[in-house]
């Protein structure tokens, strides 16, 4: 009889077994993928209801903050003491596009070169707001997401109500269900000379038709002066703040939009109309 090494039955069999056991267990890389403690899609409002100097402050505030010894010391608080993040920008319904995809950020280095990246990149600016569609959107990019993340957040910024595409709180609805957090920025930087899309109450518009999920929160911003000391003190909140279990009551703000919907949420659209309407010959 041949022996197990040479090409007797014995030898195939053997070789059998060790080729089901190597098709059985799959590569090292696979068995190790890393994991964050956050994944955040900053989604940044360029519409043109912000003129060029209000998209520099809001360009120039997530550099500062993303840098900042405060964020990273919160990054480096976390259990596995990195977050990834991806900065894409968005107006209409036509208009979303990722300005930097996922990079993780461990080290100022790496925060550093996230700035540097975004300091490049030139501003721009496209028509209407559809918040509705950027969370579609951002809510997407983390089918991409190159690591394992303990939390899911979308950090949406924006100057006024949706008044384009699919309606906020719809769009909030189907995200949440993901178990992606949605936190917003409402910005009010300066006042329009028409202010026809100005919102007073912008903050509370954002807090019942944005944002949801556990934890979810509204920072919002009056005045150029203090937007990179919001940006600072939200991603510290976003990244060192407690991974809820998906449902928590005390934190979950979802208004089913297939039941009802909050005539404030569809504020944005109505002054669209009017606006249209106004401009009838």
């Amino acid at each position: 009889m041949w022996s197990a090494a040479g090409r007797g039955p014995a030898g195939l069999i053997f070789g059998f077994l060790w080729l089901c056991a190597l098709l059985a267990s799959p590569p090292a890389a696979a068995q190790t993928r890393e994991e964050v403690d956050v994944a955040l899609v900053l989604a940044v409002d360029i519409s043109h209801s912000m003129d060029t100097d209000e998209q520099q402050v809001q360009r120039s505030g997530y550099m500062a903050a993303i840098t900042s010894p405060e964020v990273m010391a919160a990054i480096r608080g976390g259990l596995t003491g990195r977050i990834a993040v991806s900065y894409l920008e968005w107006a209409g319904s036509a208009s979303q596009s990722v300005l930097i995809d996922w990079q993780i950020i461990a080290s100022p280095e790496d925060a550093e070169n996230f700035a540097s990246i975004l300091g490049e990149a030139p501003i721009r600016r496209a028509y209407r707001t559809a918040i509705g569609d950027a969370l579609l959107f951002s809510a997407r990019q983390f089918d991409t997401l190159p690591v394992t993340a303990m939390k899911k957040v979308i950090d949406i910024s924006g100057d006024g109500p949706n008044n384009q595409g699919t309606l906020a709180p719809v769009a909030r609805d189907e995200v949440v269900a993901k178990g992606i957090v949605i936190n917003g920025l409402p910005l009010k930087l300066k006042l329009r000379a028409d202010g026809w899309g100005d919102m007073e109450n912008l903050d509370v518009y954002y807090e019942t038709c944005v944002i949801g999920g556990p934890g979810a929160f509204v920072v919002p911003v009056r005045g150029a002066e203090r937007f990179a000391e919001a940006i600072r003190r939200k991603l510290v909140l976003e990244i060192a703040g407690p991974t809820l279990p998906a449902g928590a009551p005390e934190a979950v703000k979802v208004l089913r939009a297939s039941t009802a919907v909050n005539p404030l949420c569809l504020e944005g659209e109505r002054r669209w109309e009017q606006r249209n309407r106004n401009n009838e010959p």
